[in-house]
């Protein structure tokens, strides 16, 4: 057995110009990864790069993925190159699979200066599907933009990277691997830990166990269905809800984490989950919850698939949040929402007294006003909920708020929602997808829209809908300014407010790895109690076209 050291090598390579990190990372198709020479490689290098060189050397990072196709490839890619760009250890899970939420988790609890989560969330898997990777820094969250800014640059501009290329990790096993390199005073160290245990702990510091536990196993224990979509939540499923918590075995489907997702789109909403919502319309389970391949997205149904809106979802939460112990000892510090998700959190906050802010899409936005102190809980309309214990949306936590509220209240799903309403108003809340619209008559429409909106007759205008007036009262491109560091983000998306509050929003996303994807949201305030409940399931999940 050869036990010298292993070579470090540096190899020439070329940039590719296509390299910007969206809202979520870089993503692209798997075969982007795979046919273009050392793409992943350069990408790699360029976060290494970003990193100031004594701040990389002797480093901890953590590593973990959703387990879809090119997971592993990529791993092993990702250490080897991390052991030749000075890192000290590498913080890797079990398989290489680690839910987002819990990459954050463990990003904190080593304080590690960040981790890379190789993930495209909700999007398809497989050889024919989405590989991603991004950069999470050492707050545990999304990489802010001049850091992104940084990766792009150097991504540009690349000429060679570092690599270990006879370095082989063994993913299958915990343990401690220790890897001696030329030119290299201290061994290299990788740790493959248990993905679930960190995030257990700290879901155990947050939520009363004991109270779940009777919830789900006691003597009048509610029903549950969860569906992980064979994505990376199936593990702390079973593990938390099943052998902690006592929820049957059965309780929990879809487990196995899947390559491809089991040949579905591991997207937690009404279209996706179709086979869940299905079951829950028949009666029998009382509580149902979905999540997407990275664990961080939620959709919440109760008895009878009663539809929970996500822009509902975190109001309800902010309206009990005593319900669960970790705010009891924390405090509200603050709410936040992404400004395409609907105001019914406002509505909360305004009733409450407790500071709103509305930010771009992307959750590093909330990140900088938790790590400033600023806010406690906050929401997307694209299933995704969290709070300030990670830098990450979790599904499992939203999922785990809500047994808490039911717990608390001892009240089906439809009637905490319906409270809601009665006591805060409705927003009839819906949202439309045109996927991979070419970019350019994308841009120009939006630029067209935003022209027309900014001129002076369309302020004041009045739309009639069916009974309804809404009258113009602002028109605008959204612009925000960061409470905390004072930079400013431009052309968010355009907004149309009513005087009523009601809203139209448009905007370009960038988490699609194919084209364009313009996002229409329809968010309508209705206080009437004779108009509120006309229609229960009115607020529906995206439309895709």
């Amino acid at each position: 057995m050869d036990d010298s050291p292993l070579q470090v090598l540096t190899l020439p390579t070329a940039p590719y110009p296509d390299q910007r990190p969206g809202t979520s990372g870089l993503r692209k198709k798997v075969f982007v990864f795979q046919s273009k020479r050392n793409y992943l490689q350069n990408f790699v290098q360029s976060i290494y790069s970003s990193i100031d060189l004594l701040d990389r050397q002797g480093s901890t990072m953590v590593v973990g993925g959703d387990g879809r196709y090119f997971n592993q490839t990529a791993i092993e890619i990702i250490v080897q190159m991390a052991a030749a760009n000075g890192v000290g250890r590498l913080v890797i899970g079990h398989h290489g699979i680690m839910s987002t939420p819990a990459v954050s988790c463990v990003i904190r609890k080593y304080k590690a200066i960040g981790g890379i989560v190789l993930t495209a969330s909700h999007n398809p898997g497989g050889r024919e599907g989405d590989f991603g990777i991004k950069f999470n820094t050492a707050n545990g969250g999304p990489a802010q933009d001049a850091v992104t800014n940084r990766i792009f640059q150097i991504s540009r501009t690349i000429e060679e990277y570092a690599i270990c290329p006879e370095l082989r990790v063994d993913l299958a096993t915990l343990s401690k691997q220790k890897f001696d390199l030329e030119n290299k005073f201290k061994p290299f160290t990788v740790e493959i830990v248990d993905s679930v245990e960190s995030y257990a702990n700290m879901l155990r510091n947050i939520f009363d166990f004991a109270a779940l536990k009777e919830l789900l196993s006691g003597e009048n224990h509610i029903k549950i269905q969860l569906d992980a979509m064979h994505g990376v939540m199936g593990p702390y499923v079973k593990r938390i809800l099943c052998e902690e918590l006592g929820s049957p075995a059965n309780s929990a489907i879809n487990c196995v984490p899947l390559q491809d997702f089991g040949g579905q789109h591991p997207d937690p909403n009404l279209t996706y989950a179709a086979d869940l919502v299905e079951t829950m319309r028949g009666g029998q389970y009382d509580f149902g919850a979905a999540f997407d391949g990275d664990g961080d997205r939620n959709m919440i149904l109760g008895k009878h698939g009663f539809f929970v809106n996500p822009s509902d979802s975190v109001a309800v939460i902010a309206a009990n949040v005593f319900s669960i112990p970790y705010f009891q000892h924390t405090g509200v510090r603050g709410y936040a929402r992404s400004m395409p998700t609907s105001a019914a959190l406002d509505n909360v906050a305004r009733a409450t007294k407790i500071e709103l802010y509305e930010t771009p899409t992307g959750w590093k936005f909330f990140g900088n006003l938790m790590d400033a102190g600023k806010l406690s809980l906050c929401g997307e309309e694209s299933f995704g909920t969290g709070a300030d214990h990670i830098r990450e949306k979790d599904g499992l936590w939203a999922v785990l708020a809500w047994l808490s509220i039911l717990a608390t209240r001892k009240q089906s799903v439809e009637d905490i929602i319906k409270d809601h309403w009665q006591t805060f108003g409705r927003n009839f809340f819906t949202k439309y997808d045109y996927e991979e619209v070419d970019l350019d008559a994308a841009i120009q429409m939006m630029e067209d829209l935003e022209l027309m909106i900014l001129e002076k007759a369309f302020m004041g205008q009045r739309f009639a809908v069916g009974e309804k007036l809404y009258q113009v009262e602002k028109a605008d491109n959204f612009e925000y300014t960061d409470p905390v560091d004072g930079r400013i983000c431009r052309n968010q998306g355009l907004r149309i407010i009513f005087t009523d509050g009601s809203r139209i929003i448009y905007r370009l996303s960038g988490t699609g790895s194919m084209g364009a994807t313009v996002r229409v949201y329809i968010d309508s305030y209705e206080k009437d109690p004779d108009k509120i409940f006309r229609d229960p399931q009115a607020s529906l999940t995206p439309g895709k076209r």
